[in-house]
């Protein structure tokens, strides 16, 4: 582009290039200004790669292939200043071209610190003498009395407008590092979780086994959720906020059918009738209404004590009275470990 294309852009906008003289540099000196707000966007071909500075840039895009190391860690290095002072304390690399892909896999690019001296500090060391400050206009002092820092407003949030066409997420991506830490891959949310899932169970068959049980549930359950793991997000990206959780793993893991809450209700109501004729009728009503709780809100809902104290199954009495209409504690919690057992038995 050319200079006189280049100042039609939008204000959020710039585009400089080596030929546009003191117009390409005052765009480039404002995005370079930390107290300015435009330009948001400033697009060049060579002349960010060295030489310019701009401590508030958290985005450094890729649009090209870098094929020289030296190169493109002085591209990224646009974006590693920090000014904590305007909130810049990270930036993103969006690499349309594989290139932060491949530099990163570099064996040499980020080893460990070099180690160079130590030296022990003798004796105590000097405490630090007293802040003095001065009470701003409501006469307060611009520290709390127990030491709270009170951070400035934060500038309000633009939106852009644009003219036509759509937007839409057409996926949520994952970057994970290989277990050497080198190399880093992108992979789809979905996809991402089916392999966690296959690292800790190999099979439909052990993945419901876990499942069934709600102790080895739970420990399961923590190991995705410290993998970054969320069955909400995977509704969401499935688009079937209705499935239950366990039909969400295995079909993401094993290509299983994916259920709702309710068939599998519907289906325990129907095909294992004999289950709910072991117990009394207010039992069975209680063990309904359990059920009910699951096609709506899901599987936490059987842990015990906690479901006792909530409607509807509070109502049939306290804790203890409704114990006592399955005959004991243990027989309670054994009817509802076979309701979870046969509710996912198929």
């Amino acid at each position: 582009l050319n200079k006189d294309l280049t100042v039609q852009y939008p204000d959020y906008v710039c585009r400089v290039t080596a030929d546009e003289a003191d117009i390409g540099k005052g765009h480039l000196s404002r995005f370079q200004d930390v107290d300015t707000k435009t330009p948001t966007i400033l697009t060049t071909s060579q002349l960010l790669t060295t030489g310019v500075d701009a401590p508030t840039c958290k985005n450094v895009v890729l649009a090209r292939v870098v094929g020289s190391m030296t190169e493109f860690k002085q591209i990224i290095g646009r974006g590693t200043r920090v000014r904590d002072d305007y909130g810049k304390l990270w930036f993103n690399i969006l690499d349309y071209a594989g290139s932060a892909t491949e530099k990163f896999a570099d064996k040499d690019f980020d080893g460990d610190p070099v180690w160079i001296s130590e030296s022990p500090i003798d004796g105590a060391v000097p405490a630090l003498p007293p802040v003095e400050s001065e009470p701003d206009e409501e006469g307060k002092e611009p520290f709390g009395g127990e030491g709270m820092v009170r951070e400035p407003p934060s500038d309000d949030r633009r939106k852009f407008y644009f003219d036509g066409g759509q937007v839409a997420i057409v996926a949520h991506l994952v970057y994970e590092l290989d277990p050497q830490g080198k190399q880093l891959r992108m992979v789809r949310y979905t996809d991402y979780a089916g392999e966690r899932v296959r690292d800790l169970v190999p099979n439909s068959r052990e993945l419901r086994e876990t499942w069934a049980d709600l102790r080895t549930r739970e420990q399961l359950i923590a190991h995705l959720e410290q993998r970054g793991i969320s069955f909400a997000e995977l509704a969401e990206q499935v688009g079937r906020p209705e499935a239950d959780s366990f039909d969400l793993l295995c079909h993401l893991a094993f290509n299983a059918p994916l259920r709702t809450r309710r068939e599998r209700a519907q289906r325990l109501r129907s095909e294992r009738k004999v289950l709910f004729e072991k117990y009394g009728p207010e039992a069975r009503l209680v063990l309904d209404e359990l059920l009910e709780k699951y096609a709506e809100h899901g599987d936490a809902q059987f842990k015990l004590p906690d479901v006792l104290h909530i409607p509807p199954i509070s109502e049939h009495g306290r804790p203890a009275e409704i114990i006592e209409m399955f005959g004991g504690v243990d027989e309670l919690r054994d009817a509802v470990d076979s309701l979870q057992r046969e509710l996912y038995a198929a």
